[in-house]
């Protein structure tokens, strides 16, 4: 009995454990993508499973992607995308289905996984010189466009150039696009400088 008496006194003091959140009076219920499913509250989005459970708490990072008139966060290859504020500067990373950050924000875009691969833009710092007045290295920033794997590792180079980019919120005000696209598990679409399409093999 006293046993019972507990339960009941600790879950009515703590509501909040084991993401035991009210899912009552919603903004918004998404469709079910990877097993999971996001609702909307005051701002926030979390995950339900299957069972209704909220199983990733409500949080203020998650990236929403557009379906049709709709925007919400949705699980692909059991990654779904963060997004993180650096000096008003947006980061893309991926949590797992536990809400761990399994890859931090690290790009300046990103897409969903598509075969356990993703398409991203890697953000370089290149020294150039050293300004021996101010003391300073003179630095400058290239985005490359790149295939990366489950765990956030480099698997290809799309542009192996790369492109010049200031990082500075007056003139990144907007993530940069990613050019390339998934055709297959195997194929990607790269498009170069003089705007023609060319097939890059994964394997």
């Amino acid at each position: 009995m006293k046993n019972i008496l507990f339960l009941v006194i600790f879950f009515t003091i703590n509501p909040f454990f084991g993401y035991a959140q009210s899912t009552e009076n919603l903004d918004y219920i998404s469709p079910y993508h990877n097993g999971y499913a996001a609702i909307k509250k005051n701002n926030q989005w979390a995950f339900i499973n299957a069972k209704g459970d909220v199983v990733i708490n409500y949080r203020t990072d998650l990236n929403l992607s557009t379906f049709e008139k709709d925007s919400y966060p949705i699980f692909s290859d059991d990654r779904c995308l963060i997004e993180q504020k650096k000096n008003g500067i947006s980061y893309f990373g991926y949590i797992d289905t536990a809400g761990n950050t399994v890859i931090e924000p690290q790009f300046l875009n990103a897409t969903h996984f598509n075969n356990e691969s993703a398409l991203a833009l890697e953000v370089k710092k290149e020294t150039v010189a050293q300004n021996k007045a101010l003391d300073k290295n003179i630095v400058y920033y290239r985005y490359y466009e790149v295939v990366i794997g489950i765990n956030g590792e480099i698997v290809h180079y799309l542009n192996p150039e790369g492109v010049n980019v200031v990082l500075d919120k007056e003139y990144l005000r907007e993530p940069p696009k990613i050019t390339s696209h998934h055709l297959s598990k195997e194929l990607i679409a790269v498009k170069g400088k003089n705007g023609k399409w060319a097939l890059k093999k994964l394997n």
